[in-house]
């Protein structure tokens, strides 16, 4: 499965955002941070304010805050707003008696579509943002110790 760019740097700023909700964010600090083009960001930005999922903080110090629950919005919510998650077979034209197999084909990628989905659905924010600070404990269990 590839994301789109949008949805990816959307996932990426909900994520920072509902790590510390009360906190807020300007684009640039967030594109600064995963090295993200600004431009591409603020966009994504607007229709993720537009849907309700941050709150825009107008004046100095202004930036993004996260909106939404993170025990119920799921990577799948935010991942909607910017794609469908449909595969298409990008085929020629094919002959007749290539249907059967170009119909099956289709019916596995329905599948996985399918099951993407279901499991997209089941990973709330919170607990991506779980894991992410388990996977960042794991990381600085193994560093070495600086001397």
């Amino acid at each position: 499965m590839k994301l789109n760019k949008a949805s990816l740097f959307a996932l990426i700023s909900v994520l920072e955002l509902a790590s510390e909700p009360e906190r807020q964010l300007s684009t640039a600090d967030i594109a600064d941070k995963y090295g993200i083009s600004s431009h591409h960001l603020a966009k994504v930005m607007r229709n993720l304010v537009h849907e309700g999922v941050v709150q825009a903080m107008r004046g100095v110090g202004g930036g993004y805050r996260f909106a939404g629950n993170v025990n119920r919005t799921t990577l799948l919510d935010i991942i909607r707003l910017f794609e469908s998650l449909e595969s298409d077979l990008d085929l020629p034209h094919w002959s007749k008696a290539a249907d059967p197999v170009v119909e099956e084909l289709q019916a596995i990628t329905n599948e996985i579509d399918t099951v993407t989905r279901a499991i997209l659905d089941t990973i709330t924010l919170a607990t991506a943002l779980k894991n992410t600070r388990l996977r960042a404990e794991l990381a600085a269990q193994k560093e070495p110790p600086k001397s």
